[in-house]
């Protein structure tokens, strides 16, 4: 009887909560990453170099790190629901501004305050799933989630590439009209996010009595599991050391999620070809790692197994970096593109299964934020240094190897993280490969 209330009722969950959140990130990374189609024109139309386009793609991550821990203490303190809602409707208000840059300081200004707008959004959805799903079944939700990423490439690169031909009308830039029109979603799910979205699965109208009582019992449960172990203040979160090492490996990760969203639209461009076949063939490598992610994620969760999969992922990845710098013609440096984004992808599912397996509460909240403010430096780091290194020598390939390198890096601290804890026997979430 279990077993079915069981499957009964996270098969409801996961349909009334996977398709929504994946609308909400597919939409806030599509604004968050559009910056790399603007380029296209933009760069030109305001004078930028790679450095200053670099740095201001990247000062968003500033805005991230400063405002990420706060807001999710105060998701975790005012609900989910309210909070995602404020986080949404100022994010679009700020990107639909991003039309009317006009010199490297407003164009700074503004990236900014997106990165503040938008804090809380993700690390927020990483906790809200730790309050509805087990943890054996977390590593397999929170790759759908973050299958939106990807996706809003493979749709939202055709649609920026599209929107910049809109060069001319109403008086505005094609690149203009394109900021504009891609915020307007983020402010209406704002509103809807108010009328949809449940705080906790106590307050789950939409379960029936049996499977809102087994949920509630079964979470409550594996929290006190947690608590019997661990003290979960806000300050826990912060100062685990844990955290801090998985903040790390997350900012190699970002590192080149980042230079994909910001840097390989012009990759591409630098073969000579039109915006729209840039659109298209930028949408190549994500439809990939939708499939590669899922798959990964799913045989995670079958081995119980986190280590080897963040290990092995940031590995190819890093591969697929190193391949780009080098090739010699679109079809090899799209291939080798396809490569960092199933990297890049499918390790970040697993990666994310960990914190929740030994922080609980506020000591969660701050965290998980911790890590995706922390983590997400890489996402200022690896776009400049690549706008850098292209304003030094000319080229992608210094950068790119550097990305490559903090990818590296990340595949060798998770080994050692896991090494600690296996020693330790600390905590399940890194344990050795079965």
């Amino acid at each position: 009887m279990t077993s079915e209330i069981e499957a009964r009722t996270l098969r409801r969950i996961t349909w009334r909560i996977a398709p929504f959140i994946m609308l909400l990130y597919f939409i806030a990374y599509i604004d968050r990453v559009n910056i790399g189609f603007a380029s296209l024109t933009m760069n030109k139309d305001l004078g930028f170099k790679p450095g200053i386009f670099g740095f201001g793609a990247g000062i968003f991550f500033w805005g991230y790190f400063l405002f990420e821990v706060p807001s999710n203490i105060v998701l975790d303190k005012v609900g989910a629901r309210l909070w995602i809602a404020r986080v949404m409707v100022t994010w679009g208000i700020v990107s639909a501004a991003m039309a009317f840059v006009w010199n490297d300081t407003s164009f700074y200004v503004l990236r900014f305050l997106l990165g503040a707008a938008e804090a809380g959004f993700f690390p927020g959805i990483i906790l809200y799933l730790s309050y509805w799903f087990p943890a054996q079944r977390r590593a397999a939700v929170t790759s759908l989630f973050m299958a939106a990423a990807p996706i809003s490439v493979v749709l939202g690169s055709p649609l920026s590439s599209a929107l910049l031909e809109l060069n001319g009308f109403g008086g505005l830039k094609g690149w203009q009209w394109m900021f504009i029109l891609e915020a307007i979603p983020a402010v209406i799910l704002g509103f809807v996010v108010l009328g949809y979205m449940t705080d906790k699965p106590e307050k789950a109208k939409w379960l029936k009595d049996d499977e809102r009582e087994w949920l509630v019992a079964t979470m409550e449960a594996e929290r006190a599991g947690k608590a019997a172990v661990a003290h979960h203040s806000i300050w826990r979160g912060l100062a685990d050391i844990r955290v801090l090492a998985l903040a790390l490996v997350y900012f190699g990760t970002s590192a080149g999620l980042y230079t994909l969203g910001i840097w390989a639209p012009q990759i591409i461009k630098g073969f000579g070809l039109s915006n729209m076949a840039v659109g298209f063939l930028n949408a190549i490598p994500p439809t990939v790692a939708v499939v590669a992610m899922y798959l990964w994620s799913w045989d995670s969760d079958r081995r119980n197994e986190r280590t080897w999969h963040v290990v092995i992922a940031c590995v190819v990845a890093a591969t697929g970096l190193m391949l780009a710098g080098v090739a010699g013609s679109v079809v090899a440096v799209v291939a080798a593109l396809t490569l960092v984004n199933v990297g890049i992808s499918a390790a970040k599912p697993p990666l994310w299964s960990m914190p929740t397996l030994f922080l609980s509460g506020p000591a969660a909240a701050t965290g998980i934020a911790a890590i995706n403010s922390i983590g997400n430096l890489g996402g200022f780091v690896g776009p400049s240094v690549i706008g850098w290194v292209k304003d030094t020598t000319g080229s992608f390939v210094g950068g790119l190897y550097f990305v490559a390198g903090l990818l590296v890096f990340s595949a060798v601290l998770t080994l050692i993280l896991a090494r600690v804890a296996r020693k330790n026997a600390v905590t399940p979430a890194v344990s050795a490969p079965h």
